[in-house]
């Protein structure tokens, strides 16, 4: 099928790019519950998918909400207010969903997939009391599956936005829609969807239109629509096959003479998320050594950590990528 989605002046002028979270947290975990192998993510899939059934998130809020294919509810992508929002405020976005919205959602899910289950039952009796506890639950995944990495796919989705930014800029908005995606066409002030099974309509949405790069779509084009708000339509973001490629190991002696060797070492062990025991086995430092040096760089800002279940990961931030490649191959 082929969906239209008309395009007045206005419209095109409310055209944006946003970063989302959430919808890092809703591709991300279809694929990671999916089973399959990936030939992109299969690094990432290895490292997170013990952590996630380890923590019951494979059985629980996410798992009936987010099907193996199909409608996710559109109660848990609203509309990011800026060109990046945070987790939180998307969450607080959920959190103010009105009941009517959510008890829609779910009965449109229950038609696709037959059935709700027991967690979305209670939701759809009480969203507002229990829309509370599925936030939870996707704080849990994100510090999980996505916080540790975050900055790496950051800085894919970044580097997309400036990309298609500049071709709007030097050949016009038409242009980037052609270039966006396979599936996309421009034409006759419409932007033209094909294979999507529904109909596209400027009277069951907002102004403007939401474009939103994802680490994790894979070839397909995602799309939101609802009423009053600006369609969303989330796409693969350029840059996503060398996401997770080693990077050339930078040198190390001239960084060493300033942070120390250990906590130098300790940098280039983290391209690759850890726990302080993991890092301790790796590098043959103490335990109680690895958490000293983990704690002075976490104070300098090179260093994240993430609660998972009893442990926690640490992972190398921004900075100290950069740090990493001012030091040189």
């Amino acid at each position: 099928m082929l969906a239209e989605l008309a395009f007045s002046a206005t419209d095109l002028a409310l055209v944006r790019f946003a970063v989302s979270p959430m919808w890092e947290v809703g591709t991300s975990f279809r694929l990671l519950t999916s089973g399959a192998a990936h030939p992109v993510h299969q690094p990432w899939i290895e490292q997170v998918r013990p952590r996630v059934a380890a923590a019951g998130l494979d059985r629980g809020w996410l798992a009936e909400l987010i099907p193996p294919s199909g409608y996710v509810p559109d109660f848990i992508n609203p509309a990011p207010t800026g060109s990046a929002p945070t987790l939180a405020q998307e969450l607080t976005g959920i959190l103010a969903a009105p009941a009517a919205r959510v008890r829609q959602d779910l009965d449109r899910l229950r038609h696709e997939q037959e059935l709700l289950g027991p967690r979305l039952r209670t939701l759809y009796a009480a969203p507002q009391e229990r829309l509370a506890r599925l936030v939870e639950e996707i704080e849990t995944y994100w510090e999980l599956a996505l916080a540790p990495y975050w900055a790496r796919i950051r800085t894919v989705l970044d580097a997309d936005v400036f990309h298609r930014a500049r071709q709007a800029a030097e050949h016009g908005t038409g242009h980037l829609f052609n270039e966006l995606h396979p599936y996309l066409s421009w034409d006759d002030n419409a932007l033209r969807l094909a294979r999507r099974k529904r109909a596209l309509s400027r009277q069951g949405a907002g102004r403007g239109l939401l474009l939103i790069p994802s680490a994790f779509t894979g070839p397909e084009l995602l799309t939101r629509v609802a009423p009053a708000e600006p369609p969303q339509l989330a796409y693969p973001a350029r840059g996503i096959g060398a996401l997770w490629e080693s990077r050339p190991v930078p040198s190390t002696e001239a960084l060493a003479a300033v942070l120390g060797r250990s906590r130098t070492r300790l940098l280039t062990e983290l391209e690759t998320p850890a726990s302080t025991t993991e890092l301790a086995r790796r590098t043959g430092l103490s335990p109680a050594g690895v958490s000293q040096y983990l704690t002075a760089l976490r104070d300098a800002g090179l260093v994240s950590a993430h609660r998972a279940g009893r442990s926690v990961l640490y992972a190398r931030t921004a900075a100290a990528d950069s740090v990493l490649a001012a030091a040189g191959p």
